[in-house]
């Protein structure tokens, strides 16, 4: 028997504890293994739902703060220059001109003419660009020695400077001294003053392009390349089809979505095409030539808003571009739905 003094002196053991409790309870509810008990603080409930709620829109939010800041705005702003007339030497007036600014475009031949230049330097770049990309891709898809610096070269172009691959075909294409022109005159051509002519200008300066890029869309070429099943290739090759076969039945088909985008891409660069043309001119680089030859769309509005000063023209010009990429982007999307359908 026990006294009341002592039983308050010696707490009961977690064996002696009351009827019904499990053994370690009187240890206290924060023992190992037990969750701590929940904050039923409002407060503290209402902060975490707004946390899960308002953290993803603060994740991306940088990225849609920097494109407003130095894209939306400023594409807004050029639209409001459009509509107005306004010269780079005063640009606190200006006075409203309406669609005026795209009227002038539609009835100046410079424009059309511009506008020309650029379809047919972004053709004469482009297929043989992604013609030659596919080829190169196709070959490094084979297992070839010393794979990974053919491909570190083929990205040597495409990290290469615009001034100084301009500068290099420049002299290339020299009338005096150049390579391509003693090439001509050793197989018996006569030579071609490459900046004055008109098909020879734009060639020029698609070869440029085409320099700087082909790697660029053989690596993308080759991603895709290798993501195509084996199982595919095994299939053609037990029907006897043999390499060339394979790509034209194989190949070809499975990069339909990967050419569909090389396409869109480099139309949307020769359409922003500027530094190649403009370098390669030298004095007359602005003008796209003595006879506005190779001048692009880009040209014609560095040439109408920094050299003329007329910075409403300019605007009409860059929302001029601007259409155009949309209704690429709008074939794009058309084409897209239709591979889709037909596979």
């Amino acid at each position: 028997m026990t006294s009341p003094k002592q039983a308050l002196a010696h707490p009961a053991s977690s064996a002696e504890a009351a009827p019904g409790s499990q053994p370690g309870a009187a240890r206290g509810a924060h023992g190992r293994g037990t969750p701590p008990p929940e904050d039923k603080s409002p407060w503290r409930s209402r902060l975490y739902r707004w946390d899960m709620k308002a953290s993803p829109y603060v994740f991306i939010a940088p990225f849609f703060v920097i494109f407003g800041a130095f894209s939306l705005i400023p594409l807004m702003y050029t639209a409001w220059y459009s509509l107005h007339d306004v010269q780079l030497s005063s640009l606190d007036t200006q006075t409203w001109a309406g669609l005026d600014n795209y009227q002038n475009l539609l009835s100046s031949d410079f424009f059309w003419n511009a506008l020309k230049n650029t379809f047919t330097i972004g053709v004469i770049s482009t297929v043989p660009q992604l013609m030659a990309a596919i080829g190169l891709a196709h070959l490094l898809n084979y297992r070839l020695r010393g794979s990974t610096v053919w491909r570190v070269v083929m990205l040597t172009p495409y990290a290469t400077s615009v001034a100084a691959a301009t500068l290099v075909f420049t002299l290339l294409y020299s009338w005096d001294g150049g390579m391509v022109n003693w090439l001509l005159d050793f197989v018996g051509i006569d030579p071609i003053n490459w900046r004055e002519s008109d098909w020879g200008s734009q060639f020029a300066v698609s070869s440029i392009v085409i320099w700087r890029w082909t790697g660029y869309n053989a690596l993308i070429y080759l991603a895709a390349m290798q993501a195509i099943p084996a199982d595919l290739y095994e299939s053609a090759a037990i029907d006897g089809a043999n390499r060339w076969q394979q790509f034209i039945h194989v190949t070809v088909p499975q990069l339909r979505p990967t050419i569909l985008f090389t396409v869109v891409v480099s139309t949307i660069g020769a359409t922003q095409l500027f530094g190649e043309p403009l370098l390669f001119g030298g004095v007359s680089g602005s003008k796209g030539g003595s006879e506005h030859q190779y001048q692009t769309l880009g040209l014609y509005m560095y040439d109408q808003g920094w050299i003329i000063g007329n910075l409403g023209k300019a605007s009409a010009i860059a929302w001029s571009m601007f259409l155009i990429l949309l209704i690429v982007a709008a074939i794009n999307l058309l084409v897209t739905r239709r591979l889709r359908k037909s596979q």
